[in-house]
C-alpha cells in the first residue's frame, strides 16, 4: 500500500509534463485566420519582403536571386478583399544573387556607353500598382493583376496570392498580414534579352509579402 501513493504521484507527474510545456510553448503571432485582419492602410515590411526570380540557365540549373528592400503600400477592407489595392517599388539597383560576377554584369553599364546587357549601373526601381483582385470561392487566394513597370516599360502581370497569414507583430505591436504569390514574366518584354535562348526568357517570380497597418 505504501508504494502505490508514490506511484501514483509519478503517474500524475508525467500525465502533468504535456500539460505545463504546452502552457509554456512560445506561440506563433500569425495565423492564416482570415477574421484577424484588419481593415485600413499597411506598409510594406521592407525587412521581411522580398521577391525571388528563377530562370533556368544553360538548360542545365535553375538559378535565382532576389530583390529586397520592398516598399509601399497595401489597402485592404475585409469587407469588401476585391476592391484591396497593392502599390510596391521594387529597387532594383539592390538585386542579390550568390555570385558576386553575377551581380556585378546584372549591373554593369553598356559597353562604350551602349545598352547594357540587363538593368545597367543606375536601374530605374521596378514598379507593381494592381488593377483587380478577384478571388476564389474560400477568399484566401486570389488572382491579382497590375501594371509591372520594369526597364522602363510596363505591362500587365497577374500574380496567384495566396493569404499566408495575420496577427499582431510582438515587437512592434503592429497588426500585420502576409501573403506569397507566383507569377511569370518575359524578360524580353521589358527589353532584357541578352543571352536569350541559352538563359531563358522566361522568369518565374515567388514573391514573400508582409505588410504592416498604419
Amino acid at each position: 500500500m505504501r508504494r502505490i501513493a508514490p506511484l501514483a504521484a509519478l503517474a500524475l507527474a508525467v500525465v502533468a509534463v504535456p500539460v505545463v510545456i504546452a502552457q509554456n510553448a512560445p506561440t506563433v503571432p500569425g495565423a492564416p485566420d482570415k477574421t484577424r485582419v484588419a481593415a485600413g492602410t499597411y506598409a510594406a515590411d521592407a525587412g521581411h519582403t522580398m521577391v525571388v526570380w528563377e530562370v533556368d540557365h544553360f538548360g542545365f540549373s535553375k538559378y535565382t536571386g532576389i530583390f529586397g528592400d520592398v516598399t509601399g503600400t497595401l489597402v485592404i477592407d475585409p469587407a469588401n478583399p476585391a476592391a484591396s489595392k497593392v502599390d510596391v517599388t521594387i529597387p532594383v539597383a539592390k538585386v542579390t544573387t550568390a555570385s558576386s560576377g553575377l551581380t556585378g554584369h546584372l549591373l554593369r553599364a553598356g559597353k562604350d556607353g551602349g545598352k547594357p546587357d540587363f538593368f545597367g549601373a543606375a536601374p530605374a526601381d521596378a514598379k507593381f500598382v494592381s488593377t483587380s483582385v478577384v478571388l476564389d470561392d474560400e477568399g484566401d487566394e486570389a488572382k491579382v493583376t497590375g501594371n509591372l513597370t520594369l526597364n522602363g516599360v510596363t505591362k500587365p502581370v497577374t500574380l496567384d496570392v495566396d493569404f499566408h497569414g495575420a496577427g499582431t507583430n510582438p515587437y512592434n505591436k503592429k497588426a500585420t498580414i502576409g501573403f506569397e504569390a507566383e507569377g511569370k514574366i518575359r524578360r524580353s518584354d521589358f527589353g532584357i534579352a541578352y543571352g536569350i535562348p541559352a538563359v531563358s526568357d522566361e522568369v518565374e517570380l515567388e514573391i514573400h509579402a508582409a505588410f504592416e497597418k498604419q
